[in-house]
């Protein structure tokens, strides 16, 4: 049985925790549109190039797109790049929804996410609003890593969420599924848990789970 002490606040991933993601969609989509090494740019947990510099909010959503469409020749407008980006991004299991709204009742919920400017905005309309849901009914706030200027592994991530949630990093728990982000939080002393791809993440809501 998977026990935690002493917990206060709960830290979620946001992509292959709570949004299921498939990667070859997005490579496939930008292959028709004529971006044909998209495919060493994309990883489920840290992506390279002009992709993680949009995540670091090292440039700005016009400046990657601008630079997108030089690299795909078949892209006729914006919308086709921002299709190909967000065709990364599946569901959100209603369940995990009615979760976070669940555990917020107990906790203090909050998202800490590799994402960006485009990202975001799509899966808060598309996943959250779409099924009844906002937000700030999920989560007590949101650290994202283009606001933060800094992006998971990076220690400075933590380092920030800390210092602005005022709180001692073992009365956190944080779930992640990408191990080196596990191994940084832990390194801060923050409690963990590596979730499994698709994995239901309702013994969050048994009792004995906290004891």
């Amino acid at each position: 049985m998977k026990q935690f002490r002493n917990i206060s606040t709960l830290i979620f991933d946001l992509g292959g925790v709570l949004i299921n993601l498939e990667k070859n969609n997005c490579i496939k989509a930008f292959h028709q549109l004529g971006f044909k090494d998209i495919e060493n740019y994309l990883d489920n947990f840290q992506h390279k190039g002009i992709f993680i510099a949009l995540e670091k909010g090292e440039v700005s959503t016009e400046e990657f797109i601008t630079t997108l469409r030089a690299a795909c020749p078949q892209a006729h407008s914006d919308s086709q790049i921002t299709e190909a980006w967000c065709a990364y991004l599946l569901d959100i299991p209603v369940a995990k929804l009615q979760l976070l709204v669940e555990l917020r009742k107990q906790f203090r919920v909050i998202m800490l996410s590799n994402t960006n400017g485009i990202h975001f905005p799509f899966i808060s309309s598309t996943q959250f609003e779409a099924q009844g849901y906002t937000i700030q009914q999920c989560f007590d706030k949101c650290y994202l890593s283009h606001e933060l200027k800094t992006a998971k592994p990076e220690g400075l991530v933590f380092e920030k969420l800390l210092a602005s949630e005022g709180i001692e990093a073992s009365h956190c728990l944080f779930l992640d599924d990408g191990l080196k982000n596990i191994q940084k939080a832990s390194q801060y002393g923050i409690q963990t848990y590596h979730v499994a791809e698709r994995e239901d993440l309702s013994f969050l809501l048994n009792h004995n789970t906290w004891k």
